[in-house]
């Protein structure tokens, strides 16, 4: 695993702790996704009903989806601002898995080019 944080200023105690903060909610999002998912299709739950069901359920579905637009927004701006390969990789990756998954993993991913970038400025 020291491979996932092997350029030099990813030592440092702000740039370490953001990474392994990022990487621990990517694991809980993709493990709380896939037990809830599990659950959901072992009980024949109506995804559309319970995502638009009542007017609550309305609210919460736009705020997460206004959320999620951000997210992918953000995720492809901050890709290419920062030389970030395959961001679409994280996009398709959401959809499979869990935004709670692939956002979290995406900023770590983020923590470590910044890391290397730091550690290697440009002229």
């Amino acid at each position: 695993m020291t491979n996932l944080i092997s350029p030099a200023n990813l030592s440092a105690p702000n740039r370490r702790g953001r990474f392994w903060f990022f990487l621990t909610l990517s694991v809980i999002g993709i493990v709380t996704a896939w037990w809830f998912n599990g659950l959901a299709v072992m009980q024949a739950a109506d995804y559309g009903m319970a995502w638009f069901g009542h007017p609550v359920d309305w609210v919460l579905s736009t705020d997460l989806l206004i959320v999620a637009i951000a997210g992918v927004a953000f995720m492809i701006w901050e890709a290419k601002r920062l030389g970030m390969k395959h961001v679409w990789l994280y996009i398709v990756l959401s959809g499979l898995t869990a935004m709670a998954c692939t956002f979290p993993f995406f900023l770590a991913m983020r923590e470590r080019k910044l890391a290397t970038l730091e550690s290697n400025p440009t002229p």
